[in-house]
């Protein structure tokens, strides 16, 4: 029986590009093992294997009784419901250390950098292993879509450092062209359910013994969204509602302009006040020069919920 590597629920292209990646590094140190994925890709992610002719991996939603491996999660709301019967033998992150815990030692990889990709093409390094060309392009989409082009909060040197390794390898060499185009993908929403542009880029979280919901759509204009915009408000509180949520919010990220125009869901709106200093009107709010979920959204509400 294969272990699997799989990422988070509503998978991104990192989540996806890092289970392939960790697996392929994995299987040249003789491991036999394979790369899953909790969900369906979403557009970028589809464009980003295509162009770099890599398959997509298998989607598994149940794990137990598996060796596993996560990567670029390790919170239990962001994993199989199922998890607690698998068993976890390492996780590979860039984001704060969750509420999954483990039985005995694991192999750990978690930096503070802009994308888990960054941590495993910095892992091929340190056990000398090639990195095949697909992988390395398919990596240097994934760093370049988390950093939003090296935009992002988020972003480190070390990201920018592996970049340069990477576009060596695969020969992309016109970083920002490429990030345009897979923005470009990403922006698409015609003729796509509301649900599912709510959901390309949704977490849960528990805060404060409540859940909390965000998701994220990263556009290169707001103005793709106007024609919509009062429907994914409305779905964003049908969907708190259905989950049971505090809060459910849904971040319009322009990143030409480099900010977000956040809607709100919430059983009290005052909490994002309390932690952007910006009172939402009509259930909405510009914040400018807010990009990224993982660094200036989610540390400030947990902070509120205490």
């Amino acid at each position: 029986m294969s272990t699997l590597v799989f990422g988070h629920k509503n998978p991104d292209t990192d989540s996806v590009v890092a289970a392939i990646a960790l697996a392929d590094l994995k299987k040249s140190l003789g491991e036999d093992i394979a790369p899953a994925i909790q969900g369906e890709l979403n557009p970028e992610s589809k464009f980003v294997l295509n162009k770099f002719g890599l398959a997509a991996p298998a989607v598994v939603t149940s794990y137990a009784g598996k060796d596993v491996y996560l990567v670029d999660h390790s919170d239990l709301a962001q994993s199989p419901d199922d998890l607690g019967k698998a068993n976890i033998l390492g996780i590979v992150d860039h984001h704060k250390l969750g509420d999954v815990t483990t039985g005995q030692p694991l192999e750990c990889w978690i930096w503070p950098v802009g994308c888990t990709c960054t941590v495993i093409a910095s892992m091929y390094d340190y056990f000398n292993v090639a990195i095949p060309k697909g992988i390395a392009g398919a990596m240097l989409c994934a760093i370049l879509s988390d950093t939003v082009i090296f935009k992002s909060a988020t972003c480190t040197d070390k990201d920018k450092e592996i970049c340069a390794k990477l576009s060596e390898i695969c020969g992309e060499s016109d970083l920002d062209a490429l990030g345009i185009e897979m923005f470009k993908v990403k922006s698409a929403v015609e003729g796509t359910p509301i649900r599912e542009l709510v959901l390309r880029d949704y977490k849960d979280f528990k805060m404060g013994g409540v859940g909390v919901g965000c998701g994220q759509l990263e556009l290169v204009d707001l103005s793709i969204v106007d024609g919509i915009k009062a429907d994914l408000e409305k779905d964003i509180r049908a969907m708190k509602a259905e989950k049971g949520n505090h809060t459910v919010l849904l971040m319009l990220t322009d990143i030409m302009k480099e900010g977000t125009e956040l809607l709100v869901a919430s059983d009290d709106e005052s909490v994002v006040e309390k932690a952007f200093g910006v009172k939402p009107v009509d259930s909405k709010c510009w914040l400018p020069g807010i990009m990224s979920r993982k660094k200036q959204i989610i540390p400030f509400l947990e902070k509120v919920f205490g």
